[in-house]
């Protein structure tokens, strides 16, 4: 793209990297897409009740958030967190945790959040100045949890009053209903990824330069 400013500048890319500190992408400009792997069969559930965990992360120790996240909670028992492949089925730590911990490595673009919705699961994003997926057709604040990353030894305290005060239902109720948002079909369904991507990219028609005549 770094050859042809021409293109970069008159169209919009649809990324999973959406940092605003990734050379090549352009905030409001171009869009954010989630890392989603392709699932087929029923669906999974758990109700909230079943859910012991209180929060759950596991990822390799490629960043800096990555280290001071383990480094924190490391000998936690209500947040559990792995810096190393786990030896139990990932889904069923997904399964069993109210909130799915999301922290940025070496790139913001990962899979954990799509996971953390296909298991019902409530995000809890940290990952500062990068735009969050359809942000501009979702209200994440609905169904996630976004704390910055300075504020990671404060997370137990943060998940804990959403508990507390009843929040949480209500996030984990909404994740459920995103869940359409964050799946791909052979065939397109309505409001799906397919369609979501589609409707951001018109949302953003006005933000390119279209040369109709040479």
């Amino acid at each position: 793209m770094e050859k042809v400013p021409e293109v970069s500048i008159n169209a919009i890319q649809v990324v999973c990297s959406s940092s605003y500190f990734l050379k090549g992408y352009t905030a409001h400009k171009d869009a954010s897409i989630p890392q989603i792997w392709p699932r087929l069969g029923v669906r999974p559930t758990r109700q909230p009740s079943k859910r012991k965990m209180l929060a759950f992360y596991a990822g390799a120790m490629n960043s800096r958030v990555h280290e001071s996240l383990v480094r924190t909670w490391i000998n936690d028992t209500d947040i559990v967190v792995h810096q190393n492949h786990l030896k139990t089925p990932y889904s069923e730590s997904l399964l069993g945790s109210k909130f799915c911990i999301h922290a940025k490595g070496f790139e913001v673009n990962t899979a954990r959040i799509g996971d953390a919705i296909y298991y019902g699961c409530v995000p809890v994003v940290l990952a500062d100045h990068y735009d969050l997926p359809f942000a501009d057709i979702l209200n994440w604040s609905k169904f996630s949890v976004v704390v910055s990353t300075q504020d990671i030894a404060f997370l137990k305290r943060i998940l804990q009053k959403i508990v507390d005060f009843d929040e949480y239902i209500k996030l984990q109720k909404n994740v459920l209903m995103a869940q359409t948002h964050f799946e791909w079909h052979q065939k397109p369904i309505d409001f799906d990824t397919f369609y979501m991507v589609m409707y951001e990219l018109w949302a953003r028609r006005s933000s390119v330069r279209v040369h109709l005549f040479n």
